[in-house]
């Protein structure tokens, strides 16, 4: 086997050298290629400038809707219902004529007290001409008082025995009247609970229908007392929240949409319930369309004041830090991107409503968030004013 070259230490020792002084050299290169072709350009960016707007700030409350007329159709007297006069679900107008009650009884009655009142009358009549006669043979001395006092005693009863008779026919008209059982309310009508040929009976339990008025209609909401403190407080300062009764409420309905028409308060429960410490606030809604039913969950944007010289900033702008603070990027007048810690109010739409941190005329940026850091150079471009949803279409209207 031929013997193997040997390298001189000269030589290993050359070789060693080249080995430390390559990676210095391939590590010089791309410096020097960077050098050469100048420093990084700018991260492009998205911005949108802030401004100042006084903001109306609302909570959100959970409620029921109520009618704001309910009548419970229940007869008056007894009787075997002969016919049902009206359309289930219809409008119906009062004194609208709802179920016939069989009358025939009524009827009889009606008639046996106008033949008693006529009795009474006939004897008023003979009981009017026995007091004159006496009063005239008294007035000769021919009869006695007694006699005189006897005849308009006589005369008296016989008046009161009309009253009476008049009474009893003026009740059994009632009744009779009442055999036509009518809407007490204007409203829409619900289910009918009985039919034809039933016996129903007067102040029975169940009711025969119910009508309910569904325009306006109310909505009881229930809102802390710490937080109607609050709202009164404001009030009673002459805040710019205005007077209540004027200030438009906001409805969502159980599908999230919002209800086209606005309402406002009408009535507080002047309570606190002990074992929640809310208070139930009444609110009134127009409800032209009959959207709005009885019992329907709904939430109620209540107003709780206005912020004023406050901006909003877009949500996509807005991130936590690792304490869960709000913070977002803004982009100085040296395009050199700063960390802005923020104090958030609320949320608004696609928006946050913020009270410090950053104010009207700075640009936070909205994209391109990813790829830059505090203290880097970015190149700003302002978003076109289409591309975001302002907050007047979030929340149907400005809020300034």
């Amino acid at each position: 086997m031929p013997a193997q070259p040997r390298l001189s230490r000269a030589a290993l020792s050359a070789l060693a050298l080249a080995a430390l002084i390559m990676p210095a050299s391939l590590a010089a290169v791309p410096a020097a290629a960077q050098q050469a072709g100048g420093q990084r350009p700018p991260q492009p960016v998205t911005v949108v400038t802030l401004k100042a707007s006084n903001v109306a700030l609302t909570t959100t409350l959970p409620g029921r809707v109520a009618a704001s007329e309910v009548a419970e159709v229940r007869p008056q007297v007894n009787g075997i219902v002969t016919k049902r006069m009206f359309k289930e679900g219809s409008e119906v107008k009062k004194d609208q004529p709802l179920y016939q009650i069989d009358d025939a009884t009524y009827r009889a009655a009606v008639a046996g007290a106008e033949a008693s009142l006529a009795q009474a009358q006939a004897q008023l009549g003979e009981a009017e001409t026995e007091a004159k006669r006496q009063e005239a043979l008294k007035g000769r001395a021919v009869v006695s008082q007694s006699n005189l006092d006897t005849a308009i005693s006589a005369r008296d009863v016989a008046k009161a025995a009309v009253a009476l008779a008049q009474a009893n026919l003026d009740k059994a008209k009632v009744d009779l009247d009442r055999t036509t059982i009518r809407a007490q309310i204007s409203g829409t009508i619900g289910l009918s609970q009985t039919t034809r040929g039933a016996l129903v009976t007067s102040g029975q339990a169940a009711p025969l229908a119910t009508i309910r008025s569904l325009d306006p209609v109310y909505v009881d909401v229930t809102q802390s007392a710490a937080d109607l403190v609050r709202w009164r407080r404001k009030l009673a300062d002459g805040g710019n929240i205005g007077d209540a009764a004027n200030v438009p409420v906001t409805l969502r309905l159980a599908d999230g949409t919002e209800y086209d028409q606005k309402g406002h308060l009408s009535a507080a429960e002047p309570h606190v319930d002990e074992q929640t410490g809310v208070v139930v606030l009444r609110l009134t809604f127009p409800n032209p369309q009959k959207i709005l039913l009885p019992g329907m969950y709904v939430q109620v944007e209540m107003p709780q004041g206005t912020a004023e010289n406050v901006v909003l900033v877009p949500q996509e702008a807005v991130t936590r830090d690792r304490r869960g603070e709000a913070v977002a990027m803004v982009v100085n007048a040296k395009d050199v991107v700063e960390q802005r810690q923020l104090k958030v109010l609320r949320d608004d739409g696609h928006f946050w409503v913020v009270d410090g941190g950053v104010k009207a005329g700075d640009k936070v940026i909205v994209a391109g968030l990813q790829k830059i850091a505090p203290g880097a150079t970015v190149k700003p471009a302002e978003r076109a004013a289409d591309a975001a949803k302002p907050a007047s279409d979030a929340k149907g209207g400005d809020k300034g």
